[in-house]
Order: C-alpha cells, then sequence, then structure tokens
C-alpha cells in the first residue's frame, strides 16, 4: 500500500532516464504494435489498475480503457488514433512497468495515485494498427473526425470523453523523420502542441494552462535532449480532436514522438515520450505554480528540414544539385520496411540528415534515373 508523502519534488532527469534503460517494457519492440500484442499485458494487470472493454472497432476489434489512481483530478489519454503512430503506446507500457515496479520513485506514483484519476485508451485504432495505416476501416482519419464523428472508433471516444469528464488530456502521435528543430536543423525527437481554440490562436486561461504543462515537460526534457525539442504549429484545425477538445474545455497536451539520429525503431523516442508523461502527470499533480505560460513560446518551431540521406553534388543532366531521400515506411508482411523516396532535389543548404554521401561521381539523365538508382542502392 502506498503512503502519501506530501512534498514537492523533482523528477531526476539522469535517474529516470537511466530506470528507462534497465527496465523497460522489453515485450513490445517493434515500429508495428497491434491490439494483440498488447492484450496480455493488460490481462495481467492488478492493483492499482482496472481494465474494462469500452467499445469495438470497425472491424470489431476490442477497444479497452485502462484506470488508475483515485484522485479528482481526471486525465484521460489516448494511443494510436493513427494506428501506424505506436511510439505512445509503447511508451505507456513503460508508465505502467513504472507504477508495477516495487521500490521504484515511490515519492511520485503515491502523489500521482492520490490526486488523479487517470484514464487511458491504448490503441484507439486497432484496425489500423493491424493493417499499419494512418486511416480506419473506414479510411477516416479520427484526428480529423471529431464534428462528424462518423468512425465507429471515434464514437467511442467521444462517450467516454463525456464520461470521465477530464480536465486534462494527452494525445499521443508520431509525427516524420522530416521534422526538425532549428538553429541546426536537429531532428525532432520529440514535439509538443498546445492545440488553439480558433483561428486568432487565442491565449484563453484554458490554453495557457495546457501551455504550462508542457512548459514543465520540457524543462525536464530539454536537460538530456537539449536541441531536439520542436513545438508543432498551432494553425487551428476546425475538425482536429486537440483543438475541440480544448475548445471544450479540456487542456488538451498533443505529444509527437519523433526520430533520432539511426534510431528507425524509435526507442529513443519511446524514453522520452515516457519522461514527458510522467513529468506531465507529476506537474498536475503537485498543482506547481512555478511554470510560467510563457515559457511554452521559448520552445522553437517545427521546420520541415530533416532528412534520412542527403546525396551532395549529384549531376542531373547537366546540372549539379544536392538529393534528399527519405524513407517510407511499408508494411511487408508481418515487418514495417522502409522504402527510399527521393523527396527534394536542388540546393539542400541548411538541411540536416542521418547520413551524408559524396554524389560528385555520380551522373543521371532525369528524375526517373535518380529514383532507381536510389532504390536500389538502399534495399
Amino acid at each position: 500500500m502506498f503512503v502519501y508523502i506530501c512534498n514537492m519534488k523533482k523528477i531526476d532527469p539522469a535517474e529516470i532516464s537511466q530506470w528507462h534503460d534497465t527496465y523497460y517494457e522489453k515485450g513490445v519492440e517493434s515500429r508495428r504494435v497491434t491490439l494483440d500484442q498488447i492484450k496480455p499485458y493488460l490481462a495481467g494487470l492488478d492493483d492499482p489498475f482496472q481494465v474494462h472493454k469500452i467499445g469495438e472497432s470497425f472491424e470489431n476489434r476490442d477497444i479497452y480503457k485502462l484506470q488508475f489512481g483515485t484522485g479528482a483530478i481526471k486525465i484521460l489519454l489516448w494511443t494510436q488514433m493513427h494506428g501506424n503512430e505506436s511510439t505512445g503506446t509503447k511508451a505507456f507500457l513503460d508508465l505502467i512497468r513504472l507504477f508495477m515496479f516495487p521500490n521504484s520513485f515511490d515519492w511520485l506514483k503515491q502523489i500521482i495515485l492520490k490526486e488523479c484519476t487517470v484514464h487511458c485508451i491504448p490503441v484507439l485504432n486497432p484496425d489500423g494498427a493491424l493493417a499499419y495505416t494512418r486511416v480506419n476501416a473506414q479510411n477516416i482519419d479520427l484526428n480529423r473526425d471529431v464534428i462528424d464523428i462518423k468512425a465507429e472508433e471515434s464514437k467511442v471516444l467521444q462517450k467516454i470523453l463525456v464520461q470521465v469528464n477530464p480536465s486534462y488530456c494527452f494525445n499521443l502521435h508520431d509525427q516524420r523523420t522530416i521534422f526538425s528543430v532549428g538553429p541546426g536543423s536537429m531532428p525532432a525527437t520529440i514535439s509538443f502542441l498546445a492545440p488553439s481554440v480558433d483561428e486568432e490562436r487565442t491565449l484563453t486561461e484554458g490554453r495557457q494552462e495546457t501551455m504550462k504543462v508542457i512548459a514543465a515537460m520540457n524543462d525536464l526534457l530539454k536537460q538530456v535532449i537539449p536541441g531536439r525539442i520542436g513545438r508543432y504549429t498551432d494553425e487551428f484545425y476546425p475538425t482536429a480532436t486537440g483543438d475541440n477538445f480544448e475548445k471544450m474545455g479540456h487542456h488538451t497536451m498533443l505529444i509527437e514522438s519523433g526520430h533520432a539520429v539511426g534510431d528507425y525503431e524509435r526507442k529513443q523516442s519511446r524514453k522520452f515520450t515516457f519522461m514527458a508523461l510522467l513529468e506531465g502527470l507529476r506537474y498536475i499533480s503537485q498543482a506547481e505554480k512555478e511554470v510560467d505560460y510563457r515559457q511554452y513560446f521559448d520552445i522553437p518551431n517545427n521546420e520541415k528540414k530533416y532528412l534520412d540521406v542527403i546525396v551532395k553534388n549529384i549531376t542531373l543532366g547537366s546540372e549539379k544539385q544536392d538529393l534528399g531521400i527519405l524513407f517510407i515506411e511499408e508494411l511487408k508482411g508481418e515487418k514495417v520496411i522502409f522504402v527510399p523516396s527521393v523527396d527534394k532535389l536542388g540546393s539542400l543548404e541548411g538541411y540536416n540528415a542521418d547520413r551524408f554521401i559524396d554524389g560528385t561521381e555520380l551522373h543521371f539523365i532525369d528524375k526517373n534515373d535518380v529514383e532507381k538508382w536510389a532504390y536500389n542502392h538502399f534495399n
């Protein structure tokens, strides 16, 4: 049984990073995560967790909600709204593992369990997770279905939103390799967003509270990955989930798990998503007042200046150019493969990449010739 300790304590980033390196949930590590993979973890949970089936997907796969804590602050978290964005699910399994792990960060677990009731829907889009697609089986993007609510999965989420009436929401996504953080165009390993409630991007009191939570998460992460944390565009999307939930009065944080050099299984962004979630829960639980919402704007904007490979100084026709290649994820059988795609041709000054190749000896007739070379060279 937990004994509540009342103190204002902070997470040591080195300590929690080391814990994760050693004890993260090793049974689920691939880029593709399906409902069947996580069912054994949900079935094996006991106190302080409760697991309930809350609905079914379009193709009749189960959707579950996991609950823990007994506090007055209601929090709703969901993962894999986009079926091919699995990092948040793995990070949440790591969060569960921490709470089940004895004699580790007890002070933190105690305060979260006392002050909060956390509800999580892991793999909201199980059909898309199986097919490894962004959309559900009806070809609907659940993140643009909050107004029409055509998808079965959207109906489940809306039902739980009404039942729980959360003060805070965590909406977990993955973002593509191309997103960078300037200056220096480092890969955006984690990005955050406090969604707008209107086209004017008004700084309502609710949005300011959302920004405070994100500022706290950023304060922790910048100690371990400086220069690799970005701020996603807060352009208002009238049909987006986060924008509308924020508009309804639920402080909604988007966490975008991104790329780190050479990390195509996203082990690094998994760890930092886990750390961000834990810090967000700590901040909310302790009702910390030290954070100024304006610190949110200190997080650099996302740019799109990162590529998987840059080939410098190829000859295309009679001109010298740079070639930028992005790897596109495709499901082949049960495995996710990365297919090279020509993304940019021209001067790539200011762009960064996992790998640079000297292309001065490469001569191509046309773009089709370039695409053929890229496909053969990286497969």
